[in-house]
């Protein structure tokens, strides 16, 4: 069982350098990789420290493992785009064609159209209005 612990602490030291090199040689961004080796090595750091006894590495390997923990969250909530509600239509954008859909609600208030009516009446309105001219 001792050699289990032993392994742990080496495969710690070999995930935590090998991503601080991957990292300071610019084969790898300090993102979700980077962040990821470093949390599995302080894991297997803090296992080898609390079988020897060492409680300051362990003690630090709990902080480098809440950093790693703490990164990894947040790169996963700003990763994450905001769910749309369910209800709403989905828009769609083709390429080359302008979104103009603000400006048609603006020009719909400011004529008084309802929903693309060309003459901008409602079409209530438009019945009365028919029978009005018959007379």
């Amino acid at each position: 069982m001792e050699l289990l612990w032993e392994i742990a602490g080496w495969a710690g030291a070999a995930a935590i350098l090998s991503a601080y090199l991957a990292v300071s040689m610019n084969w790898l961004k300090a993102g979700k990789g980077f962040q990821t080796a470093n949390l599995l090595g302080a894991c297997a750091f803090i296992v080898n420290g609390a079988f020897h006894q060492a409680w300051p590495s362990v003690v630090t390997n709990v902080a480098w493992f809440l950093i790693s923990a703490i990164a990894l969250l947040r790169m996963r909530s700003m990763s994450e785009p905001p769910m749309p509600a369910a209800d709403a239509a989905p828009h769609v954008q083709f390429p080359g064609v302008p979104d103009t859909t603000g400006q048609l609600a603006v020009v719909e208030v400011l004529t008084g159209s309802d929903h693309g009516d060309a003459d901008g009446q409602h079409p209530l309105h438009r019945s009365s209005d028919a029978s009005s001219s018959a007379n």
